[in-house]
């Protein structure tokens, strides 16, 4: 004879049990339901309460009714929380309410007093050196490739060498960025101004061939009519086309922004997936990004972590998705047809 549920009162002025084991309440519940209680009842022990049986009807159920035993110990444990969960909320023992430490504290130990202020400052510093170090040099190249660069070998092996950096994986620029920036150059690791360096070298291919794409799309009537009232090379293109091109080579920058958002391979060589407890103030101090810190979240054993993993990735959708928008919206808004 073995014991299987010590009893408690529930809501229903019933006797549940609060120590459970799968099949134990399995068998339960399937008791239960056939209403045949009685007919396994054996006499317990004095000054006991609780269910006995033989442990050959155990093992015969087992065997007989092993598929709903998930179904049932799932069902009885969701509904016996929610009904908790519900008391509690009842009895104010517990509310809901927006975390704001959540958006203005920085990383911890504790899941309860980690924040994701630090890696969204971070984001921001290395976006802002990426856009600072790749839109410039992206759109000037682009100009120059399109408008000005002779047609000769040179120019065609360049053009086929960007697209193929366009296609790169992003660790390969991890690799380099930590060969050039920190081991020859010496910038401070897991700072934005390195990791932006390196997102900067990633997005590099995909503006200009944005931006290439944007200014070829530009009619060459345009062109033709400008030279044709006396404007010379340079005015036509920086006077005619390019204002035209905007709103392309903006599409092409914020979607590159948008991945360079989302990376994190490349990061990882620059030290920049790291416990970082302190909100960076500058370029120089050492900080983590959005994913970076989903990465690190998700890899803590606290059970915690779990809902700030997935709120922080919720935040990273959230910019991601703005991003893309602000470009769509961009480029519907502003593109001329022809």
């Amino acid at each position: 004879m073995i014991q299987v549920l010590w009893y408690q009162e529930n809501l229903f002025g019933e006797e549940v049990s609060k120590m459970l084991n799968a099949n134990q309440l399995g068998f339960y519940l399937w008791k239960r339901i056939n209403q045949d209680q009685e007919s396994f009842r054996k006499t317990r022990p004095k000054n006991t309460r609780g269910l006995y049986f033989n442990q050959s009807d155990l093992n015969e159920y087992i065997r007989d009714n092993h598929k709903i035993l998930n179904i049932a110990i799932l069902g009885s444990w969701y509904g016996y929380l929610a009904y908790l969960l519900r008391d509690m909320l009842e009895n104010k023992m517990i509310k809901r309410e927006f975390n704001i430490n959540f958006f203005s504290s920085g990383d911890s130990r504790n899941s309860e007093e980690a924040g994701i202020l630090g890696a969204i400052v971070g984001s921001f510093l290395a976006l802002v050196v990426t856009i600072i170090a790749s839109f410039p040099l992206g759109v000037m190249s682009a100009i120059y490739l399109e408008e000005f660069a002779p047609k000769n070998r040179i120019t065609n092996l360049i053009e086929v060498n960007i697209n193929n950096l366009a296609a790169v994986p992003s660790i390969v620029f991890g690799l380099l960025g930590l060969a050039i920036f920190l081991n020859f150059f010496g910038l401070p690791r897991s700072s934005p101004l390195a990791g932006g360096l390196v997102l900067a070298l990633m997005t590099l291919p995909t503006i200009i061939i944005s931006s290439r794409v944007a200014i070829k799309s530009v009619p060459p009537s345009i062109r033709e009519a400008a030279m044709g009232l006396g404007a010379s090379k340079m005015q036509s293109v920086f006077h005619h086309v390019i204002p035209l091109a905007v709103p392309g080579i903006l599409t092409g920058t914020i979607i590159g922004m948008a991945r360079a958002l989302g990376e994190t391979a490349p990061l990882l060589m620059m030290g920049m997936v790291a416990f970082i407890v302190d909100v960076p103030q500058g370029v120089t101090d050492p900080s983590t990004v959005l994913p970076a810190q989903i990465f690190l979240w998700s890899d803590q054993p606290e059970r915690g972590f779990e809902e700030k993993t997935a709120a922080a990735t919720i935040v990273l959708l959230g910019f991601l998705l703005t991003m893309n928008a602000f470009a769509v919206f961009l480029r519907y808004k502003y593109e001329r047809k022809w």
